[in-house]
């Protein structure tokens, strides 16, 4: 597999991006004095320095090595280019989990073109895992070295391992949706944040099913799921990389019953 858009310097400057989110982020985290305040009236959706410091940091970077791609990120909004690429970049994903001192937050940075996401990086700083989803494969890094990533081979739902973050996000009928689906699967767990599509990635898991989500929280989940061998689609199996509903699989077996299920919902 092959893109016109991606090559080496695609792939130096996502790095050097998450770096430089990396080394903003963790003299913040666990920290017992940290400024957070809310984005959701009436609700808890907590934006902290953190965040707008690793994008104002990932910005920085694109600035001086791609001043002609657009950014879209989640703290500071869209910037236009002329490339017809767009860097979409969420900071701190899951950012819950950060401010309850749980690994399961990433920095995400994805480069999609009209068609949708086709680079990504999840990036969970703390463990020092990052993984990566490129059209020439999807690969991790981390403590105990590098190695390419593959989804899981196809199983039945009754074996499945599924994950989510509801039901802290999604409305009445997305956590029923939900519920469907893990009813008829083997395991399911709660509160992954992004490090639940790693996993998919990394061949643990089955499935991931969330919903209310934005583009910066799904594209570069995309990327590297794509990358690894699994599929990603909205709950009635279309694009998913506008946000929304999102039913990813580590592959087509899998996804078509759990699609089968979702639809309803």
């Amino acid at each position: 597999m092959s893109h016109p858009s991606f090559d080496a310097e695609v792939r130096r400057v996502a790095h050097l991006m998450a770096d430089a989110a990396r080394s903003v982020i963790l003299p913040f985290f666990r920290g017992n004095a940290l400024d957070t305040q809310s984005k959701l009236a009436g609700g808890y959706d907590p934006v902290t320095v953190a965040d707008r410091a690793a994008e104002e940091a990932m910005r920085k970077v694109l600035a001086e090595h791609r001043p002609d791609d657009a950014v879209l990120g989640e703290e500071f909004g869209h910037k236009a280019g002329t490339s017809g690429l767009t860097w979409v970049l969420d900071p701190i994903d899951g950012t819950r989990g950060f401010v309850s001192g749980t690994p399961t937050w990433g920095v995400l940075i994805a480069l999609s073109d009209a068609d949708g996401p086709f680079y990504g990086i999840i990036d969970q700083p703390y463990i020092g895992e990052r993984f990566e989803g490129a059209p020439d494969g999807a690969r991790m890094t981390g403590p105990l070295g590098s190695r390419e990533l593959h989804t899981i081979a196809p199983r039945d739902l009754s074996a499945a391992i599924i994950l989510t973050t509801f039901p802290e996000v999604g409305s009445a009928a997305d956590q029923s949706g939900f519920q469907a689906v893990a009813s008829k699967a083997q395991l399911a767990r709660y509160g992954m944040d992004c490090y639940g599509y790693a996993l998919l990635a990394a061949g643990q898991v089955d499935l991931v099913v969330e919903a209310g989500l934005q583009s910066y929280d799904i594209q570069a989940p995309i990327a590297v799921i794509q990358a690894a061998g699994g599929i990603v689609t909205d709950w009635q199996g279309g694009p998913a990389h506008e946000g929304g509903r999102a039913l990813a699989a580590a592959n087509r077996e899998i996804h078509a019953q759990a699609l089968e299920i979702l639809q309803k919902y």
